[in-house]
C-alpha cells in the first residue's frame, strides 16, 4: 500500500476523495458550468505518490489544500497535486463517462507530509509556486463548498476511515507542466506556514 507522511510516521490511506469545481474562477476558467450540488470522485490508493513524474504533454496540475481524517474530523493538513489527463477527461465528459482514466492513473495523486493541525480551519489559504512563479492561490473564503459542508456530504453516502484524505478542490491558474519544473506547495494558517512541499518533474 502507498503511504503519506503523517507525524513522523507512514500512514496508508484507504481512499483520496476529491471535491471536483469547487473555486468559481477555476470553474470558469476551463468552461465548466457550476455544478447544483458537490462534486465527489476517488482516487485509490495507488494513485498516491511523494514523486512529480511527467506522464504526456496534455497531463495538467491542479493544487489543492488536503485533509488527514482521523475520527471523522480534520486531524491533519497537507499540500497535494491532483494530476489530471486532460483530454482523456474531456473525453470522457463529452460522452458522460467516469473520469477514473483521466483522474485515478498511478501517481496521480502527488502530496506533501501531512502535518497536525488544531487551530481555525478559516484562515487556511495556500500557494502554489512554478519555477518561482505564483500560479495559484486559494483560501477558505473562496471555497464553494466548506470543509464542513464536505465532510457531511461525503460521510452521507461513503464513510471516512482514518488515515483517509480529503482533496479540498483547486483554485484557477491550472496548466501543463514539463520534465524538470520546479514547483513549491505551501499552506498557511493566518499567514503562518504549516507546512511545504517541493517537487522537481522527472
Amino acid at each position: 500500500m502507498k503511504t503519506v507522511q503523517y507525524k513522523n510516521s507512514s500512514i496508508s490511506p484507504s481512499k483520496i476523495v476529491c471535491i471536483g469545481r469547487n473555486y468559481v474562477e477555476h470553474i470558469e476558467e476551463l468552461g465548466n458550468e457550476i455544478p447544483a450540488s458537490m462534486v465527489v470522485f476517488n482516487k485509490p490508493n495507488s494513485a498516491i505518490s511523494e514523486t512529480l513524474n511527467y506522464y504526456q504533454k496534455d497531463t495538467r496540475f491542479e493544487g489543492e489544500i488536503c485533509f488527514l481524517m482521523e475520527n471523522k474530523s480534520i486531524a491533519g493538513i497537507g499540500f497535494g497535486l491532483d494530476l489530471t489527463h486532460a483530454e482523456i477527461q474531456n473525453r470522457m465528459k463529452g460522452k458522460g463517462l467516469p473520469w477514473e482514466r483521466a483522474k485515478s492513473f498511478n501517481g496521480s495523486a502527488v502530496f506533501s507530509e501531512f502535518v497536525p493541525f488544531k487551530g481555525d480551519i478559516s484562515k487556511l489559504s495556500m500557494k502554489l509556486y512554478l519555477n518561482a512563479k505564483l500560479i495559484q492561490f486559494a483560501n477558505y473564503d473562496l471555497m464553494m463548498y466548506k470543509p464542513s459542508t464536505m465532510i457531511e456530504e461525503i460521510e452521507g453516502f461513503m464513510s471516512l476511515e482514518d488515515g483517509d484524505i480529503i482533496m479540498s478542490g483547486t483554485p484557477k491558474g491550472v496548466g501543463l507542466y514539463q520534465k524538470n519544473d520546479q514547483f513549491v506547495g505551501e499552506i498557511f494558517c493566518d499567514d503562518v506556514l504549516l507546512v511545504r512541499g517541493d517537487w522537481i518533474v522527472l
